[in-house]
């Protein structure tokens, strides 16, 4: 018993001298430290502003995303085709979602090269500061957007906000221009849609007519309507249709 414990002992003894490299060698964890203090050097401050409308600027990404490109057109026509088929959820919200999200990126493609080309990699190069960077990144923005701005819709926030007829395009504020092309596009939206659903409205109707002229009457017409509107949506290529038709819109 006691040649045991000892044994024991001397085994123990062992595991604590073998123990004591293997956490000296162990590897450090990052730390991460947020304070708050007082500073005398104004360039701490200034980086410190920087960071912080950084972080703003990217919790606004994605009312950028909605509000200054073609997503909302895009989006909106894609949720009028399928309320038009009647297929319920089908496609589903995230397939209508991330279609619109990747021909946004094909349609402001040559937009998010201009805004790379002359303002970003100019500021990243130490060539501009960053307040040109900034005016030169909205320069190609703001021309797609006037492009598609009806002049009726940025009359009314440029009155709204009391701002002069501008003479120029350069006179127009971006702070009237977002809103006035966001309606815009909703109200060129809701055109495609309209001209979207008259053709499975017309097969309703016809259906509705056919069933209501046989006497059956307890059978749903939109039962009977929706494989002939898949049909006539595949034979007609109407995704290709709809998608060619959305992209040269924007031309």
């Amino acid at each position: 018993m006691t040649k045991a414990l000892a044994g024991l002992i001397l085994a123990l003894a062992l595991v604590a001298v073998m123990a004591g490299p293997v956490r000296a060698q162990a590897v450090p964890l990052p730390a991460l430290d947020l304070r708050v203090g007082t500073t005398t050097e104004p360039a701490r401050v200034v980086t410190t502003l920087q960071i912080i409308a950084l972080l703003t600027v990217l919790s606004l990404a994605p009312g950028i995303m909605l509000l200054m490109t073609s997503f909302t057109r895009l989006v909106v026509s894609l949720a009028f085709l399928r309320s038009g088929l009647g297929t319920q959820q089908v496609p589903p919200n995230q397939v209508l979602v991330a279609l619109a999200l990747f021909l946004t990126f094909f349609i402001m493609g040559p937009v998010w090269g201009q805004v790379h080309s002359q303002a970003l990699a100019p500021y990243l190069a130490g060539e501009l500061d960053q307040a040109t960077a900034l005016t030169r990144a909205l320069e190609p923005v703001r021309d797609f957007m006037f492009r598609q701005t009806r002049e009726r819709d940025l009359a009314l926030f440029m009155s709204i906000a009391g701002h002069p007829q501008p003479e120029t395009l350069d006179d127009v504020p971006t702070s009237a221009l977002i809103p006035a092309f966001a309606i815009s596009e909703l109200q060129t939206a809701f055109q495609i849609g309209f001209i979207i659903f008259i053709p499975f409205l017309v097969i309703d109707m016809v259906v509705a007519s056919t069933l209501m002229s046989m006497g059956m009457l307890m059978l749903p017409p939109v039962m009977i309507s929706l494989p002939f509107k898949v049909l006539l949506f595949v034979v007609a290529d109407g995704w290709n249709l709809l998608v060619v038709s959305l992209i040269r819109g924007f031309r």
